[in-house]
């Protein structure tokens, strides 16, 4: 049976299945979601299904204030967490959540990922945020809700703009990812475990590796992502 909310469906089951297969998540691990910002709803991906048995029709659809409008199954347990930023960040197209090794060490190290090289400056100018772990009294109440606002108020603390920087390791748990679409989403969600894994070997290689220049940050993301960009066009 068709439903209005096919091809956001459609666009949601496509990216949990490139998330599965750029080998980012762990068994069932990992979701992906798409939204539409006009029916003001998103697709996620369902809690529990292996990736081999997913379908298209198996996307649940949910509303900013989480209540299922669409779908037999229960949404992914990460869904709240994916409600709060749609709600508050009306930029984001779409968001992922992996579970990947590298960003995950990263979170539970509680460390913030260095910029070291030009990879790295090419996709975003500072460092890649670590949110502290959660408070007690938070972690006791609606934690799902409440690690969107971790994330939220990561980015106040550190003074980012989520437009710029589409992604973010919670502490002690692993990373979100966002973009302009769930494509988009997963692209970042690669790219962060690239740039985690990259900087894991520096820091092996030499534990007093320096900070990328700023010289060499500025030119490397504005030749991509400037006014006059000229990379990758």
């Amino acid at each position: 049976m068709s439903s209005k909310f096919d091809q956001l469906k459609q666009e949601c089951y496509d990216a949990n299945m490139e998330l599965n297969a750029l080998n980012l998540v762990v068994y069932t691990f990992g979701n992906v979601s798409a939204v539409d910002r006009k029916e003001q709803v998103f697709a996620i991906k369902p809690s529990g299904v292996p990736y081999e048995q997913l379908k298209p029709q198996d996307m649940v659809i949910v509303d900013f204030d989480n209540n299922s409008i669409e779908g037999n199954l229960r949404p992914s347990s990460d869904t709240k967490t994916h409600a709060y930023l749609y709600k508050h960040w009306p930029d984001i197209g779409g968001i992922a959540h992996t579970h990947a090794k590298y960003s995950v060490a990263w979170a539970q190290a509680q460390r913030d990922i260095p910029i070291f090289g030009t990879t790295h400056a090419d996709h975003l100018t500072t460092d890649i945020p670590c949110a502290p772990p959660m408070q007690d009294q938070l972690i006791a109440g609606n934690y799902e809700h409440n690690t969107g606002i971790q994330i939220l108020d990561c980015f106040k603390e550190k003074q980012l703009s989520y437009q710029e920087v589409e992604m973010v390791l919670i502490g002690n748990h692993g990373p979100f990812t966002w973009g302009a679409s769930a494509a988009k989403a997963v692209y970042n969600s690669k790219v962060l475990e690239v740039i985690a894994e990259m900087a894991v070997l520096t820091l092996q290689i030499n534990p007093d590796a320096p900070r990328l220049k700023e010289s060499l940050i500025k030119k490397h993301y504005e030749r991509k992502h400037g006014k006059n960009s000229y990379y990758g066009q």
